[in-house]
């Protein structure tokens, strides 16, 4: 039979406060009978899957950063004025 795992249980795997189970419960994979909720092993590596971010930038990035030189936000323009300067601008 599949290891259950209660919220203390299942919250000691993860490396996660109890409470933070119980209030994100509703986006978590888990098992539920009555009010009894248990989690298996594929629920926490579904957990553990679902909260997993990569790096986007620097020496451990999957993704390739822009060349050196080249700023990220050069495509960026600044927006119209707005307010009385704008008014007056367009006097």
């Amino acid at each position: 039979m599949t290891a259950r795992y209660t919220y203390p249980e299942a919250a000691n795997e993860l490396r996660v406060t109890e409470d933070w189970l119980r209030r994100h419960i509703k986006q978590l994979p888990h098992s539920k009978k009555g009010r009894t909720v248990t989690f298996t092993d594929d629920d926490l590596d579904r957990i553990d899957t679902l909260h997993h971010h990569e790096p986007t930038t620097g020496p451990l990035s999957a993704v390739p950063t822009a060349p050196v030189g080249v700023n990220p936000m050069a495509h960026l323009r600044p927006l119209p004025p707005r307010g009385l300067t704008a008014r007056r601008a367009a006097s």
